[in-house]
């Protein structure tokens, strides 16, 4: 056991501590878009320069500074719409500012993996804890080179996160470099040009507790009635009292629109965003709002009624039911997915399978024990080296949003998650079960193997 980390204990998963709920706009009237693109375009520019002096400010920033920002663009709008730009600014700002942090783990991690394997002879095996000594001398050469690509990429990151520097793009960075690919991305001048301009309008408002159905700015009604509060320059736009336009059209959240009538009707904050799918030639109004943490089971009441193990894989779930004691119970479960063609549909494919997953432990009143995996680290291509199959397999796997749904749909089931440490379980299973199990399955002999209570991480 010398050189092996301690294996974490297993974890029951607090439940999500958001919900977002969209349906589209339908039946807008042509002046009703025109509205809309006329106030998004006019609060986009005013969120462009406010985004300007808040990444200009960087460290430097303080509170004096931000409300200074908020009665400038007050003068041009309103208080509540101030408050949403200068809010959306910081969100935005502190998450380039996360991202930058991740790019500098990611060009470490790459820095300390080159170095160790160019100190290594040439064509030395590695092994599976650490790749070993690069093929031949051409690639050891190149390998030189990218080092002080990565050093030099890396000093200058650490000078823009010391400094507080961060790079941002209203609209996104990917969307402004397709302008330079438009042949590539098979979109003409003036497509580019909408979808930009959609990105970079801003429509959205934060909920305030106590306010008639949630919030003044962007007002949905229990009917469904959508109305906005018109900035100061367009109030000449509005066809309702109080410098409200309201649009024809009305929504009806059918998820969890039991909830967000509930909320509304107490006058809880609900947040609204409105913006355009120019791809598809519509408009959708999102409503988000907080929840409070959902008090969850302990770990021993989790595992009192079962467990289902689940193992994630690349393209399916496997899953097995265990005993208190750990033990494999019936027969292996699988749920396929595919990750090919476009992310909606690679996303419904996730969604199918952890549905036929939680509702199989639903029907048995299972909790599900999963693996806490994190490839954040893993995807460092100088790791994996000349394995580009690999290395896209594991870039691939949708952990992360596979983790964020599968808390979100289980606490609506009242399933219960258990995070377990991964390490060392193929181990662990190839020494106490997969042998077992292979004689079995040749053999033809029905029932389990011998039970062992010391069996898998889940004993106590």
């Amino acid at each position: 056991m010398s050189g092996r980390r301690e294996v974490g204990a297993p974890f029951v998963v607090p439940g999500p501590c958001g919900v977002a709920v969209r349906d589209r706009l339908k039946h807008l009237t042509a002046e009703d878009e025109k509205v809309l693109r006329l106030v998004g375009d006019h609060l986009g520019g005013l969120a462009c320069p406010d985004l300007k002096m808040r990444c200009a400010a960087g460290l430097e920033h303080d509170t004096e500074q931000w409300a200074e920002r908020k009665r400038a663009l007050t003068q041009a709008s309103s208080s509540r719409w101030a408050g949403s730009i200068t809010k959306a600014t910081h969100d935005q700002w502190a998450l380039a500012r996360r991202s930058r942090l991740a790019h500098i783990q990611s060009l470490q991690a790459g820095v300390r993996t080159i170095t160790r394997r160019l100190s290594l002879p040439v064509g030395e095996a590695g092994s599976k804890r650490a790749p070993g000594g690069y093929r031949g001398k051409r690639e050891w050469f190149a390998k030189t080179r990218r080092l002080h690509v990565l050093t030099d990429r890396l000093q200058a990151a650490r000078a823009d996160w010391e400094a507080g520097r961060v790079h941002v793009v209203r609209g996104g960075k990917r969307l402004l470099n397709t302008r330079h690919h438009l042949q590539t991305a098979q979109l003409s001048e003036e497509q580019w040009r909408m979808r930009w301009q959609a990105g970079r309008r801003f429509l959205a408002a934060d909920g305030e507790s106590g306010k008639r159905f949630g919030n003044e700015t962007i007002r949905v009604t229990p009917g469904g009635e959508v109305s906005i509060k018109l900035p100061t320059p367009s109030a000449y736009l509005a066809n309702a009292p109080h410098g409200r336009y309201v649009l024809a059209s009305t929504v009806a959240f059918t998820h969890r629109g039991e909830q967000w009538r509930d909320r509304i009707q107490a006058n809880r904050a609900v947040a609204c965003r409105i913006h355009e799918d120019t791809a598809r030639g519509r408009w959708y109004v999102t409503a988000s709002w907080t929840i409070p943490p959902v008090k969850t089971a302990s770990l021993a009441a989790a595992r009192a009624g079962g467990v289902l193990g689940v193992d994630t894989n690349a393209d399916h779930l496997a899953a097995w039911r265990l005993d208190a004691h750990g033990n494999p119970v019936g027969k292996p479960l699988r749920f396929d997915y595919g990750l090919s063609g476009t992310a909606q549909h690679r996303d419904a494919q996730i969604r199918h399978a952890l549905i036929r997953l939680l509702h199989f432990a639903e029907r048995h009143h299972l909790a599900i024990a999963i693996d806490d995996l994190d490839f954040t680290a893993e995807t460092t291509r100088e790791k994996h080296g000349c394995r580009t199959k690999f290395r896209n397999l594991i870039s691939g796997m949708p952990t992360s949003r596979l983790r964020a749904r599968l808390m979100s749909m289980a606490a609506d089931l009242g399933i219960t998650i258990i995070a377990v440490d991964p390490a060392y379980t193929s181990k662990w299973g190839a020494q106490h079960w997969q042998r077992h199990r292979t004689a079995q399955a040749r053999s033809g002999i029905p029932g389990c193997a011998e039970p062992r209570q010391d069996s898998l991480p889940l004993s106590p």
